[in-house]
């Protein structure tokens, strides 16, 4: 019996449709789309846990702890987002100071 290495490398996967289908693929986002949906996704975060606190302030809302949560699930956001612009920060200073 013989035993194939494991491959590192990222694997593609594809299926054929006996049916005669076609296969949409869907397109490779680039890191830039990545960072654009994240900051989408926090600022979406934050509005909620605006939105929610408003309405706790004005009495329409019962059980705190939906607004509990939905603060701090807005902060974690918050606080990945500046570690994230941090490392990047770090990141580019460590490369402007390679000597060429």
């Amino acid at each position: 019996m013989e035993i194939t290495p494991l491959e590192m490398t990222p694997v593609k996967m594809s299926a054929h449709s006996h049916l005669g289908e076609t296969q949409i693929e869907e397109p490779v986002k680039s890191f830039g789309e990545y960072v654009k949906d994240a900051l989408k996704k926090t600022n979406e975060l934050e509005l909620e846990a605006e939105r929610l606190n408003a309405a706790l302030a004005a009495g329409r809302i019962e059980d705190i702890s939906q607004v509990v949560v939905a603060s701090q699930k807005a902060e974690i956001a918050l606080q990945l987002t500046l570690q994230l612009r941090n490392r990047a920060t770090a990141a580019y200073q460590e490369i402007m100071r390679m000597q060429v």
